[in-house]
C-alpha cells in the first residue's frame, strides 16, 4: 500500500537529506523507507493519512508493532532515529509546531564489547604463508593490509580511486561518510604491498577501471567479498567470535591508542566527526593504560 497523502512531506524531506545534507544514496533510501513505513502503518492502524499530524501515540503503537515484529532495540532505534530527523525538519520548515518526538527516549540497549584482534593475530595473518601466489591472493593480501594500515571502513577501502593512492608521495584520499574527504598516510609496509598488487593489477591505465581495487576481469570489489576475505584468513589465527572488516578498523585505533598516539590524530585517520566517537575504542586500551599508571604515578608499584 502506497501512502500517496504524504508523499510530498517525504519527498521534500528526501531533497533535503540529499541535497542540501549531502546524505548517502544508501542512506537516503533507508530514510525514504522508514517513512514510507512509518506512513503505511498510520494509514492502516489509525487511517491518519497525515503524518504531519500524528500524536506520539501513534509512535509508541508503531514500537510495539515493530518489537512485535521481532525487531531489535538498535532497529527501532535507527527508524526511530528518522523520525527525529524527519518532524525536526518539518518544524524547520515550519510546517508543524512542535515535534512528536520532542519527549521521545531511545530504547536501551546493552552494549556489546567486541575485542579487537590482538597485534600478534595481525601480524600472523599478514606475516603468514596463507595467501595464495596468483592475482587473488595478492588482492586480498593487499585489501587486509588497507584496512589494517589505514583504518578505512570497508565502503571506503571499495570506493577508494586509482587515482587517489600516490604511492611515490605515500598519500591516500578516501571519501568518507557524507562525502568528506580524508587524507591518510601510507605506511612503508603499505606501500610495499600496494606495489606488489600495482606489479600484476590489470589495466591500470584503462580508464573504465577508476577504483584502485578490482576482480581480474576489471570489475569493482564486493562489499561480500571484502567480509569473506578478512572472515577466512583470520579464521585462520583467531578465536575471536566477530571477524570482520570493522574489526580491522577497531584494531587499528586500538593498536595507535596503544604507542601513545593523540586521541584527536586517530579521530582525524578515522574520519569521525567527534572525539565521542572515538573514545569508543579506548575502553579496549586500558591494559595499557594501567601500565602507564602504574610506571608513572609517584606512588606506582615500580616507584620507590
Amino acid at each position: 500500500m502506497q501512502s500517496f497523502i504524504n508523499l510530498n512531506f517525504i519527498d521534500k524531506f528526501i531533497e533535503y537529506i540529499s541535497l542540501e545534507k549531502n546524505y548517502s544514496s544508501h542512506t537516503v533510501l533507508a530514510y525514504k523507507n522508514d517513512l514510507n513505513s512509518f506512513s503505511n502503518f498510520c494509514l492502516t492502524d489509525f487511517n491518519q493519512k497525515k503524518i504531519d499530524c500524528i500524536q506520539y501515540n501513534v509512535i509508541r503503537s508503531w514500537i510495539v508493532y515493530l518489537i512485535n515484529q521481532g525487531r531489535s532495540n538498535r532497529s527501532i532505534n535507527r527508524k526511530l532515529s528518522t523520525l527525529r530527523s524527519f518532524y525536526k525538519f518539518l518544524e524547520k520548515t515550519s510546517s508543524i509546531e512542535i515535534s512528536p518526538m520532542t519527549k521521545h527516549k531511545p530504547l536501551k540497549i546493552e552494549k556489546k564489547i567486541h575485542m579487537p584482534f590482538s597485534e600478534d593475530e595481525v601480524f600472523r595473518v599478514l606475516d603468514g604463508d596463507f595467501f595464495s601466489k596468483n592475482y587473488k591472493g595478492v588482492l586480498e593480501k593487499t585489501i587486509i593490509y588497507s584496512l589494517y594500515f589505514t583504518g578505512a571502513r570497508r565502503n571506503e577501502i571499495i570506493q577508494m580511486r586509482y587515482k587517489s593512492v600516490d604511492v611515490n608521495q605515500q598519500i591516500l584520499k578516501v571519501l568518507g561518510k557524507r562525502n568528506k574527504e580524508r587524507l591518510i598516510p601510507i605506511h612503508d609496509k603499505l606501500k610495499d604491498q600496494f606495489q606488489k598488487y600495482l606489479d600484476v593489477r590489470p589495466c591500470i591505465n584503462n580508464n573504465k577501471i577508476e577504483t584502485f581495487f578490482c576482480f581480474e576481469n576489471g570489475k569493482k570489489i564486493s562489499p561480500e567479498f571484502v567480509y569473506q576475505t578478512v572472515n577466512l584468513y583470520f579464521n585462520k589465527v583467531s578465536s575471536k567470535t566477530k571477524k570482520s572488516p570493522h574489526m580491522l578498523r577497531h584494531s587499528f585505533a586500538t593498536h595507535m591508542l596503544d604507542q601513545g598516539a593523540d586521541l584527536n590524530a586517530v579521530k582525524g585517520l578515522l574520519g569521525h566527526s567527534s572525539v565521542a566517537a572515538t573514545q569508543n575504542y579506548t575502553h579496549t586500551s586500558m591494559k595499557k593504560i594501567k601500565s602507564i599508571y602504574s610506571n608513572s604515578h609517584p606512588r606506582g608499584s615500580n616507584k620507590i
